[in-house]
């Protein structure tokens, strides 16, 4: 048989016989790549293992310690959990499966309870469908591909109904695309069949999917934990059912998965939802409605601190100061294409005496009626607004997660205006800016993502206009230096944009500001500036959040330092302990002399026995507890106990009254 030419994705090219596989391919090249081979890239196509290769093929190997590879892994186990429930729950049935983020999750309908109330999980299941998935990884079943038409498809799923939608099209599954028209299965035979099948023809689990997968259940698979059951609805239509959804978490590595669960530990002890109640910053009254938030007053302290060091770096940094409504008339929200493109995301209108009002999605549309208030010169340009103005978006209830997914949050929203010839430079200055405020909170590491054209259907303006966009956005990443991935397709309906991430203190990634670069919304809106050729001009527009909003870059603070704020935005900064009672009015003299000098502070008398005090205050994580007895009284000093750090006695009040306030100015000055 004649030898197949394939190219690799250096570039060489090698010859194989005809008849190899993908795996063949990878066990060519040596005993190491074939050992961690997961899948294949054949034309940009991803492959199973037993793959047969064509003359002509361009072939990358997925390894398991790849993102692709991974996603291969955690979505194969999905499939066994699927599995081992529909086995140990007979009745049950399952509608999708997808990988996400850190792990995969699949959705259930389990039968009804013999109240005839629908069934749900219970922790102890999850210990049971663990135990059997682990059987079946033992069995090595394999993953066996088959693509059938729609008649057969429809007769293998019977019962299933949240299939047979799929099949029928009537709802999109992730996993279960095709290109050929067919519909594409895999099954995993077990080494011992059912002893009631549950699909026609099949004595195993078989299920829609597109591929690829493991070769069988014994390969690369067992590094996983079943996390948690949670209700989603159907399609996430709160009309529809409410289904049963098990997460869980896979890895290609044990080593992988323990420092996952450490993490998932430390995320849980720092938790911003626990850490706001804990600390009476803020929180969540059911009596308000789900995705709002009050702020108590040690919450208010940290907020207005972070909106005014926000306000004093924009006035700093050439910004002007505008205001806009809360809600506005619909006509101007289909000038600016949000009825068009993003009113799934608002919320219903308000019939009012001349139309329908919303409640501001965005505040980009209110800051261009403020630039087309009068005629504008090039010479004005650029022109940056700025405002902390707040928004309502329209969240369902499921995706809602404390500060970090809400329903009204105030952003501190930038729009800068700005001519073709001046975007290059302003964005670079955008980059720079934001990375010093970031890093004056105390984030360090940075990364980026540059956001591409989505659909053309989900999007205005011209396919030059994107291009150059794009590339304007990726220029500036490139002369900062900052490291960046494509999200394609990830942009929003009027251009694309950078997306700048932090990692916090235990390595989670968060995505925090933006810069968006919008070449259409002006034109839509008919704003213009006189050029210096005296013509009317259309500028760039550029929608700037920092923080992304005040409430998530708050959550997402109080997990990064677990509630132990530094000094500078700490709601009580010093704490003053008198030993008795009768060093209170020493006590009350050092709090009047600390506040004086801006140092947030509060006494607590001697009600309670010392210790007890101490180890409350350390619980409210204040960075400096004072205690004050006999000899501080006579020798004006203080015991200092620092958070964190070695207690000092007898330190000279106005020693440690300048030692906090340099601390707070080089913490807040970075």
């Amino acid at each position: 048989m004649a030898d197949l030419t394939i190219t690799l994705p250096d570039g060489t090219s090698r010859e194989v016989p005809a008849g190899t596989t993908v795996g063949g391919l990878a066990a060519s090249i040596g005993r190491g790549l074939a050992k961690a081979a997961v899948i294949g890239d054949v034309n940009g196509v991803e492959r199973d293992l037993d793959w047969e290769l064509a003359d002509g093929d361009t072939v990358a190997i997925i390894t398991a310690g790849s993102e692709r590879g991974l996603y291969t892994i955690r979505h194969s186990t999905t499939h066994v959990m699927a599995q081992a429930v529909l086995e140990l729950f007979p009745g049950s049935t399952f509608a999708i499966g997808p990988p996400v983020e850190n792990g995969f999750y699949y959705d259930f309908e389990l039968p009804p309870g013999p109240d005839g109330k629908p069934a749900t999980f219970v922790p102890e299941d999850l210990e049971r469908i663990e135990a059997r998935m682990r059987e079946i990884l033992a069995e090595a079943q394999p993953f066996v591909r088959d693509e059938l038409t729609d008649a057969k498809a429809r007769e293998v799923f019977a019962g299933h109904r949240y299939k047979l939608e799929i099949i029928d099209g009537e709802a999109d599954d992730p996993t279960s695309a095709t290109a050929s028209g067919l519909v594409r299965t895999y099954e995993n035979p077990p080494a011992q069949p059912w002893a009631t099948p549950a699909f026609a023809g099949y004595p195993g689990f078989v299920d829609l999917c597109r591929g690829p997968h493991v070769p069988d259940t014994k390969s690369f698979l067992g590094h996983f934990k079943l996390m948690r059951v949670a209700g989603a609805y159907w399609r996430g239509d709160e009309h529809k059912p409410m289904l049963q959804r098990i997460y869980g978490t896979a890895w290609a590595t044990k080593a992988e998965l323990d420092e996952h669960l450490h993490q998932l530990e430390e995320a849980a002890k720092r938790d911003h939802r626990k850490l706001a109640n804990e600390l009476d910053l803020l929180s969540f009254p059911e009596e308000l409605g789900g995705g709002l938030a009050v702020w108590h007053p040690k919450g208010g302290i940290v907020r207005k601190l972070m909106e005014d060091y926000s306000r004093s770096r924009h006035q700093a940094g050439g910004y002007e100061f505008v205001y806009t409504p809360n809600i506005a008339n619909g006509k101007l929200f289909e000038a600016s294409g949000h009825l068009g493109f993003y009113a799934d995301g608002m919320y219903p209108p308000m019939q009012m005496d001349n139309g329908e009002y919303y409640p501001k999605p965005m505040n980009c549309p209110g800051h261009n009626l403020i630039f087309n208030a009068r005629q504008r010169s090039y010479r004005e340009l650029p022109l940056r607004l700025f405002e902390l103005g707040t928004v309502y978006r329209y969240e369902k209830s499921g995706t809602l997660h404390g500060l970090m997914r809400i329903r009204g949050f105030t952003q501190d929203d930038s729009h800068i205006y700005c001519t073709p010839e001046q975007a290059h430079d302003e964005i670079r200055s955008l980059l720079v800016f934001v990375l010093s405020v970031l890093r004056a909170f105390g984030f360090e590491d940075f990364e980026a993502s540059l956001s591409t054209r989505p659909a053309k259907a989900e999007t205005v303006g011209t396919d030059e206009g994107w291009a150059e966009a794009t590339e304007n956005l990726r220029g500036a990443l490139e002369a900062e230096g900052l490291a960046y991935e494509v999200d394609e397709g990830g942009g929003a309906f009027y251009g694309p944009k950078i997306d700048v991430k932090v990692r916090d203190a235990i390595g989670r990634s968060w995505q925090l500001s933006t810069i968006q670069y919008d070449f259409n919304m002006a034109e839509r809106m008919g704003l213009e500036y006189v050029g210096a050729d005296v013509g009317r001009h259309t500028q760039i527009m550029m929608h700037r959040a920092l923080f992304g909003s005040i409430e998530r870059f708050f959550g997402v603070l109080l997990e990064h330092y677990a509630g132990a704020f530094p000094t500078w935005m700490a709601p009580v900064q010093a704490r003053i302990l008198p030993v008795r009672d009768d060093h209170e009015p020493y006590a009350a003299e050092v709090a009047v002399e600390l506040a004086a000098l801006g140092i947030r502070t509060d006494v607590v008398e001697a009600s309670e026995k010392l210790g007890n005090r101490i180890r409350k205050a350390k619980g409210e994580k204040i960075p400096y507890v004072l205690v004050v007895g006999d000899d501080d009284v006579a020798d004006r000093t203080v015991g200092v106990n620092p958070r964190g750090g070695e207690v000092e006695r007898g330190v000279g009040l106005d020693e440690f009254t300048q030692r906090v306030v340099d601390e707070v100015d080089d913490q807040a000055h970075v």
